[in-house]
């Protein structure tokens, strides 16, 4: 029988915000030399309405034994709160020091390709869109560039649009 292993927390939403959670992962050694250093993962959760107030618990699926780096998004009606937080054993604490963490809002009037983000060879990637309305993940088509033989993505956004995008980096690309 396979255990499962994993840890949670949980959070409570206020009205009209929507948070998501993202796990910051570093790319292993041996992927290291022609890939992004660092991947998010978003976190699955679940959800309970509270009066006006929205419980949600988060699951960290492959913990590290050290501590994970995490990426908290909170949507509201015009704005995104942006935080860090290090999950170290069952506790979770918000940082102090700000990750090398680079986000941008994108709009556009005519509908646009974004592309030629790299993935890891298990299919990571360093880069995150997202509809703020929905909080959903704008989904990357992949394809294989044959000339530099990597799998890359590329994500069709919607004219009259806002979208929020994130990636991560190493300190010396900023």
């Amino acid at each position: 029988m396979q255990m499962w292993q994993g840890k949670h927390f949980s959070i409570t939403d206020p009205k009209d915000v929507r948070t998501v959670i993202y796990q910051i992962n570093e790319t292993e050694k041996e992927f290291l030399k022609d890939s992004p250093k660092y991947t998010v993962q978003r976190l699955d959760f679940t959800e309970e309405m509270r009066g006006d107030v929205t419980r949600k618990t988060f699951y960290v699926d492959n913990p590290s034994e050290k501590e994970d780096q995490l990426v908290i998004l909170s949507f509201g009606k015009d704005r995104v709160v942006v935080n860090t937080a290090i999950l170290n054993g069952d506790r979770i604490f918000i940082t102090k020091k700000p990750l090398p963490l680079k986000y941008n809002s994108l709009y556009s009037e005519e509908e646009i390709e974004l592309k030629d983000f790299k993935y890891t060879p298990n299919l990571k990637r360093p880069i995150c869109i997202i509809d703020p309305e929905t909080t959903e993940e704008v989904k990357p088509k992949l394809y294989f560039d044959e000339k530099t033989n990597e799998v890359k993505g590329k994500c069709k956004l919607k004219p009259y649009k806002s979208y929020f995008a994130f990636e991560i980096r190493d300190k010396k690309d900023d």
